[in-house]
């Protein structure tokens, strides 16, 4: 999981009280600041960063000191200086050129935290200081100037840099930021449904759910016609005998139907547009949060299937009558929809909570 740094230098004196209250019940990794004082204050569970050189370091425990190196004679000095115990070196590499991203590059690979800060707004250089310290057992920290600065920094070559580096306006910026590190998705408890009927419906509009993102071949998404029961519908990562392999697509089902998205919260599908997310499940319940590129909605003869969990609750998925429209059983089986017959199995989900407006809420509902 990615972890915060909350930088104090440059917050006003009446916001510095509740930024450190914030950053210390909201669990943030480090506090960087330039006052031994503040520091000493900070609990344990803190790590403690003084910025920059400082004769007043006594009964301040263990801390990084982060200094600028501006050459490669700079980082040899950070290895090579006597150090205090519990003292630990770090950098702070501001890359402007190419000359500095190579030695921030240097940095990232050779010690035990190297923060960078960028002054182009592009995240190309980002990505080099990243792959050039995949395999280093130091930690990268990288700058944002604001929350959105902060979120993409995240992504970056998907995984991002360990650490994110902010000087939050107040109490508020440090929450969002440690919610937008902690935003990854949780695995679902996929349980195995017996088919129990297959019904010819007539014509209908289907959704095809095109994404910004490659599936894998046992990832699809969950799709329901009820709140509470979901069956993973397989993406077109599978080859088909009269068309390519659209491996970003789910043939999802009918416009009506619930989709499974992050933080346990639903969308029908015919609210979906570009810019939605929703959630990429695998066969074995991982998870993860996929953008949506566009939807296609068409008019095409339809096909519901019923099915039942182990404890008999009922799960409906209304699909195109197509053989190419698929969905997974048990360990990824990839199955056609209209080969489908009573007693095969499919992979769903099953919801504990009734939803309004997409959101889980414990009241009184019935669905058929």
């Amino acid at each position: 999981m990615k972890f915060a740094w909350i930088d104090l230098r440059t917050v006003p004196d009446e916001q510095r009280e509740s930024i450190v209250d914030a950053a210390i019940h909201a669990g943030v990794e480090a506090i960087v600041d330039d006052s031994p004082q503040t520091l000493r204050t900070l609990p344990p569970t803190v790590l403690k960063v003084l910025a920059g050189p400082h004769d007043d370091v006594a009964d301040l425990g263990d801390y990084v000191l982060l200094e600028e190196v501006g050459d490669e004679r700079g980082i040899t000095e950070v290895l090579s200086r006597p150090r205090p115990q519990g003292q630990t070196g770090g950098a702070v590499v501001n890359v402007t050129d190419d000359p500095s991203l190579t030695l921030a590059c240097q940095s990232a690979s050779r010690l035990p935290y190297t923060v960078v800060q960028f002054k182009d707004p592009t995240k190309i250089p980002l990505e080099i200081v990243i792959a050039a310290a995949d395999k280093a057992p130091g930690t990268l920290i990288c700058r944002a100037e604001e929350l959105d600065e902060a979120r993409i920094i995240i992504d970056v070559l998907e995984k991002g840099s360990e650490g994110v580096l902010l000087a939050p306006r107040d109490a508020n910026d440090v929450f969002r930021l440690v919610a937008a590190m902690r935003a990854t998705t949780s695995p679902l408890t996929l349980q195995k449904l017996h088919v129990t009927a297959i019904e010819h419906s007539g014509l209908g509009d289907r959704v095809c759910v095109d994404t910004c993102t490659h599936f894998e071949k046992d990832e699809g998404i969950l799709v329901g016609s009820y709140s509470h029961g979901f069956i993973l519908c397989s993406s077109e990562t599978h080859p088909l005998p009269y068309m390519p392999t659209r491996p970003f697509r789910v043939n999802a089902g009918a416009l009506h139907s619930y989709v499974v998205g992050q933080d346990n919260r639903t969308n029908y599908l015919s609210e979906l547009k570009a810019g939605s997310t929703v959630l990429a499940v695998g066969a074995d319940g991982r998870t993860r949060r996929v953008v949506v590129g566009r939807i296609k909605l068409e008019s095409r003869p339809l096909l519901t299937i019923r099915a039942a969990a182990e404890d008999g609750a009922e799960v409906t998925l209304i699909v195109q009558d197509d053989w190419h429209v698929r969905v997974l059983g048990p360990g990824g089986t990839v199955l056609n929809v209209t080969e489908l017959k009573p007693g095969d199995e499919l992979l769903g989900y099953i919801a504990t909570d009734q939803r309004h407006v997409g959101w889980p809420v414990g009241e009184f509902c019935v669905e058929k």
